[in-house]
């Protein structure tokens, strides 16, 4: 197996801290945006240093249980005895969860210490989970948890797609340094090793995403009111209208509602790709379960076969595992299609939910990126574009602009900034590079990267 080039840059990293023996040097931090191939770029890389006698055994965290399969079907491609805690002597690596690391501390402290960790690499799956706040402790468990039991391993391998926290709180397996930015002093998480998804998507390991932003007018009145108060969708900043306006958005009502006209778009832009890609399946990502059947109800009447998948409902996780390798042509959801989901056969994103955290977006609309070496070998390079539809709300259309650049973290508390609009004449959306085009209200509004390829911007 040949690793990719970050994937090579890796394991040379792990090798130059190694052969620096320096106790600062402990903790690595990789992010590599979603389809880069962490996982196995971190089990390449524990190979490479065992082959080399530098490291003996590896420890993994993750986050969800459903994550835990997916490493080990990795680490069995490469020859690696992975196995779930408690494990065997004979294990090259073992594999938990935070949740369950924090359950069950003592009894693995003790086990960690019979199984010797002195040459050990210890594995932060997503480590943007371990947030560390020194005012509230106990809100931030996980990342104490790690810190904990790691602090004798040789080396600590933080692995992200979402380099970031929505609280702004700093995070374990990652290094901080201090700016001075004006008058004041600023610390910023920074990656020993970054790899952007437009470089992913230049190299075709990914593909680019294009957006379709459903606009329209949201009307505020009260029944039995004789006014009529309406705001634009896209155009509006004040934080309070904006938020109501995204409620009313997404809620499903007539054909001409923007919910409705959204879902309908993206159902046809998935008719259209599946004319290249039999396969391929849609994704929304809904505000709740009532909201979720309802969509589910919907894309059902419209002659669509659909998975309805919620954390509330028993076997949810198996339920996507079915959906991977299944025939539903969407796949509804409201909390579970977010990190370490791998679906590649997803070409259609509907965001249509009040969650308008930046690391949520992200998450959510990068399920419909990932590639695989069948796919690979049908497409030539830059691959086919996945197709992201939601509303127009301000915040979502910024993110968007830059989904695919790694921007940088700053430690503190800070307010998000809307864009500025000018008074008079008609709003088009977020500022270039961005090419926005029909873009009146009731209309889409398309944004293509400014990063992707020619071939996007001739079309």
């Amino acid at each position: 197996m040949q690793p990719r080039q970050w994937q090579q840059q890796l394991i040379q990293l792990l090798r130059r801290r190694l052969e620096r023996n320096q106790t600062s040097d402990q903790d690595v931090l990789v992010f590599a945006g979603p389809g880069a191939g962490k996982t196995l770029g971190a089990l390449l890389a524990f190979k490479a240093m065992q082959q080399e006698g530098r490291l003996q055994r590896f420890v993994v965290f993750c986050h969800r249980t459903s994550i835990l399969s997916q490493w080990q079907k990795a680490a069995e491609r490469l020859g690696l005895r992975l196995e779930e805690w408690p494990c065997s002597d004979q294990a090259d690596g073992l594999l938990i969860t935070y949740q369950g690391a924090g359950r069950q501390l003592e009894q693995l402290r003790e086990d960690l210490r019979h199984w010797g960790l002195a040459g050990s690499l210890a594995i932060a799956d997503e480590a943007h989970h371990l947030g560390l706040d020194p005012d509230e402790p106990d809100n931030t468990a996980w990342g104490g948890t790690f810190l904990e039991l790691t602090q004798h391993c040789r080396l600590r391998l933080g692995l992200t797609g979402t380099p970031f926290r929505a609280d702004n709180l700093a995070f374990c397996a990652a290094r901080r340094i201090r700016l001075r930015q004006g008058h004041e002093l600023i610390e910023q998480i920074v990656p020993d090793l970054a790899v952007e998804p437009r470089e992913l998507i230049a190299a075709g390991d990914v593909r680019p995403l294009e957006f379709r932003f459903q606009d329209g007018w949201v009307e505020h009145s009260r029944e039995g009111m004789p006014d009529r108060d309406v705001s634009p969708l896209s155009a509006e900043t004040r934080e309070s209208w904006r938020a109501r306006n995204l409620r009313r958005a997404i809620e499903l009502g007539d054909d001409s509602g923007i919910g409705q006209q959204l879902l309908l778009r993206a159902q046809r832009k998935l008719k259209q790709v599946r004319l290249q890609h039999p396969n391929a399946a849609g994704l929304v990502i809904a505000r709740d379960i009532d909201h979720a059947q309802a969509i589910t109800t919907l894309l059902k009447e419209d002659g669509h076969r659909v998975d309805l998948v919620h954390s509330q409902e028993s076997g949810a996780a198996e339920r996507l595992n079915t959906f991977q390798q299944g025939s539903a042509q969407w796949l509804v959801s409201i909390d579970m299609c977010a990190e370490g989901f791998d679906a590649p056969r997803l070409r259609v994103i509907a965001y249509l939910t009040t969650v308008v955290t930046k690391s949520r977006f992200l998450q959510g609309i990068t399920r419909a990126v990932r590639m695989t070496p069948e796919l690979a070998a049908q497409e030539p390079t830059p691959r086919h574009p996945s197709f992201v539809y939601a509303p127009a709300d301000p915040l979502l259309m910024g993110y968007a602009r830059t989904w695919s650049l790694a921007e940088p973290y700053v430690i503190q508390p800070k307010q998000e900034q809307l864009v500025d609009v000018p008074s008079g004449g008609s709003w088009r959306g977020p500022s270039l590079p961005l090419e926005a085009v029909d873009d009146g209200a009731s209309q889409l509004i398309r944004m293509r990267s400014p990063q992707l390829p020619g071939f996007l911007r001739q079309a």
